[in-house]
């Protein structure tokens, strides 16, 4: 199965999305945030298609907006597909939790809470793994963030 085919295959059944990359390494999609569940659903459990591995999750601030982008390996195939899912709300930006489709997202999704302030309803224990439990200084890893440190120096 080459990337036009699994293209096919995926758009077949997904019409809000956006793909590309069919002639590069993998495919990059680009879907609403609502559709996000049932695209990774779907991805993981066709059998033909099998991405069953979500080795990155990462938060991303994109400008305007944030989101997050998921990598998912198929173990049978061993192609490797990107996933991008933006969020229309920069100050209250949520995105379904995918820890029930793939337990590894767990900790992924409470790195991207703290540093960009990604809420991920559903999501069981959004604590704080790296900063402090008290930080109120802001989202670190946004674009608009200012550390009061650097500005006194």
């Amino acid at each position: 199965m080459n990337n036009t085919d699994i293209k096919n295959k995926i758009e077949n059944k997904f019409s809000e999305l956006t793909i590309s990359g069919e002639d590069k390494e993998f495919l990059t999609i680009e879907i609403p945030k609502n559709s996000l569940k049932k695209l990774l659903s779907f991805l993981k459990n066709d059998e033909e298609l099998k991405f069953d591995y979500l080795f990155a999750l990462t938060g991303i601030d994109f400008g305007e907006e944030l989101g997050v982008i998921y990598h998912l390996e198929s173990t049978k195939t061993r192609k490797t597909i990107q996933i991008t899912v933006k969020t229309n709300d920069r100050n209250k930006p949520e995105i379904e939790t995918i820890h029930d489709i793939f337990p590894a997202a767990y900790f992924n999704e409470i790195e991207a809470h703290e540093f960009f302030g990604i809420k991920f309803k559903g999501h069981p224990d959004l604590k704080h793994l790296f900063l402090p439990e008290n930080w109120d200084k802001g989202y670190p890893m946004r674009k608009d963030y200012t550390d009061i440190n650097m500005l006194i120096r």
